[in-house]
């Protein structure tokens, strides 16, 4: 168990309403349950893959103000962002009028969402069906709402391409669903399959909220539930403020780049102006790139989202995770800029592709802040794929998957392999389960060799997907570090850059995007990309950022990491000067000390 609050502080909260320590972590964890019991209800009711097997979704209560009380371990990029989109409700609505059985939802980038798919749906908890107790909010990633391309992932130039936006909307009262919301969701989609089992899901997972947090009022009390919601609040924003203390006044900067918008061969730029004074941190992205006419702008609720994120890697991540982690950050966003776009500029790439850029540039700002523990960056891009596939008697349907990369080099060990971007916890699709319900094949998904960066402590390495289809289909990538890989710290070097191929039944192949053979680049931003039956589409993942420099890595360790195949003779030899002998599996001490002296002095 965590220490409490007075531990942490030696405040007293004795005599408020009943709150003594004890009860004020019995109710602590009594929250964090609650939406560790929403997960458990959703993942197990929902009907797609996107929210069963992979776990693409997030959920949280928030008190009567809505403000963040807790919230389960999900998606990162979606935690922070929902109460943008529960705001938008109660400013669409105002609390005074919600009443007991209505739930509410919303989706529009602009109305405090982020990308079309992720839709939230936002339930006030009453007790004794007039006392506002808090609020339940799920988001869930939906595999499709129309739009030009499966997923959405049209890649256009308007957000109506993306497929149906949904303003604040009160979609059930009494418990009961609206019949018009329902029928314009289903008529709104290539995946209706899914729809309704979805919803229950998430309705399910909601009702879960609200029992407990009742049941919670009848044990405690009103006003002593109330008032540990106000004191974890406050005793997260202590801890935070405690640590960004420790964190050297200045000012920080850092940049990185999106590939692409989909619609120029120009660079997107994020940076970052990280503003550490005393307690309380400001985030500035003054001088990042204008609003793009391609399909990554990133909407205010998810910049907030990518930034809290990223911070609370170096911040403290073990604090209950509520409103007080974010009262400490400000966050400046110009007018005229990619990462605060203005209707009717497209988003399906914020997510997946602009929010682990955002973070990226934030903790190289972190790097040059807190040297000794700067971690190089993660493969950052959630690599999301959606192909529409049509079976031979017409049927036609929707699958996605998420191919993870590694993570960043850090001072204390190698980068984790083949691991989801910061953004999620979201799971890759299982072989298993995308065979047994797509017309698809999964060849292999295994170790990319040399894809990490080197360094002391190296990247994780990334991954290769390949998968035959089994029918025709139309595919559509968001991805990049296509140009470059990713960036390491203190003498790290890059990952090698991503990549994705198609490989046709007769033989052929080409690479679709990335860089080519003779080095020309290829937009990897796919918008339908037709494959036929028996062709397959390969996907190279990248590694995390080096941490510090190759020639100081022990030597066992490259030779384990030559034996493991994450790196290959050529590579130990050339970036680490170690000389490994596979026929013996051994080092060559004698050539690998003279090698790493010549290396060193620069004449090899």
């Amino acid at each position: 168990m965590q220490s409490s609050a007075l531990e942490k502080t030696g405040d007293s909260i004795k005599n408020r309403a009943g709150l003594d320590h004890i009860t004020f972590e019995v109710l602590r964890n009594l929250f964090e349950y609650t939406c560790d019991r929403m997960t458990a209800v959703l993942q197990r009711a929902s009907f797609s893959p996107i929210l069963s097997d992979m776990v693409d979704f997030s959920n949280a209560i928030y008190d009567p103000e809505m403000r963040l009380l807790s919230q389960a371990a999900n998606v990162p990029v979606h935690l922070a962002a929902m109460k943008f989109s529960a705001h938008a409700v109660r400013d669409e609505f105002g609390i005074e009028n919600m009443r007991e059985g209505d739930i509410y939802v919303v989706n529009d980038p602009y109305r405090g969402g982020t990308h079309i798919n992720d839709i939230s749906w936002i339930k006030p908890i009453f007790y004794k069906g007039t006392e506002l107790l808090g609020f339940a909010v799920s988001r869930g990633h939906w595999m499709d709402f129309g739009g030009g391309a499966p997923g959405g992932q049209s890649w256009g130039t308007h957000i109506a391409e993306e497929g149906l936006r949904l303003p604040p909307i009160k979609a059930f009262e009494n418990n009961e669903v609206k019949p018009e919301i329902l029928k314009i969701l289903l008529a709104n989609t290539r995946t209706p399959h899914f729809i309704q089992g979805d919803l229950q899901a998430h309705v399910g997972c909601l009702k879960a909220a609200e029992e407990e947090m009742q049941s919670a009022a009848e044990r405690y009390g009103l006003e002593t539930i109330k008032a540990a919601m106000a004191e974890l609040i406050a005793y997260t924003e202590r801890i935070v403020r405690k640590k960004i203390e420790s964190i050297p006044d200045g000012v920080y900067t850092g940049e990185d780049y999106a590939d692409t918008d989909g619609q120029s061969d120009d660079p997107v730029k994020v940076k970052v102006t990280l503003t550490v004074k005393d307690s309380d941190i400001t985030v500035d992205l003054t001088g990042s790139d204008p609003q793009c006419l391609g399909a990554i702008n990133s909407p205010k609720a998810n910049t907030h989202s990518a930034v809290f994120y990223s911070l609370q890697f170096f911040l403290e991540p073990s604090a209950p995770q509520n409103e007080g982690m974010f009262n400490p950050i400000s966050v400046v966003l110009p007018d005229d800029c990619w990462l605060n776009p203005k209707w009717p500029a497209p988003t399906i790439g914020c997510t997946v592709l602009a929010a682990p850029k955002v973070a990226s540039a934030v903790w190289q700002a972190i790097a040059n802040a807190l040297p000794e523990r700067a971690v190089g960056s993660a493969c950052g891009d959630c690599n999301w794929f959606v192909c529409g596939v049509r079976e031979p008697d017409g049927k036609t349907d929707v699958f996605s998957d998420l191919p993870a990369g590694g993570w960043g080099g850090t001072p204390f060990n190698d980068g984790m392999n083949v691991t989801m971007d910061p953004l999620g916890n979201c799971m890759n699709m299982e072989a298993e389960t995308a065979e047994l319900m797509f017309p698809i094949a999964y060849e292999s998904f295994d170790i990319r060799q040399d894809s990490a960066g080197d360094g002391h402590h190296r990247g994780g390495v990334g991954s290769h997907l390949k998968i035959r289809f089994l029918c025709e289909g139309a595919m559509s990538v968001e991805t990049a570090r296509t140009r470059e890989g990713t960036p390491g710290v203190n003498g790290g070097q890059r990952s090698a850059p991503q990549r994705l191929w198609h490989l046709r039944a007769d033989g052929t192949q080409d690479i679709v995007g990335g860089l080519t053979e003779d080095n020309r680049w290829l937009n990897p931003l796919l918008r339908g990309h037709k494959l036929s039956y028996g062709d397959t589409f390969w996907f190279e993942t990248t590694g995390g950022g080096g941490w510090g420099n190759p020639l100081d890595r022990p030597v066992q360790e490259v030779l384990d990491d030559t034996l493991d195949e994450y790196i290959s003779v050529e590579k130990a030899r050339s970036v680490y000067g170690v000389v490994v002998d596979m026929a013996t599996r051994t080092v060559d001490e004698a050539a690998t000390a003279a090698l790493r002296k010549a290396m060193c002095a620069g004449d090899a």
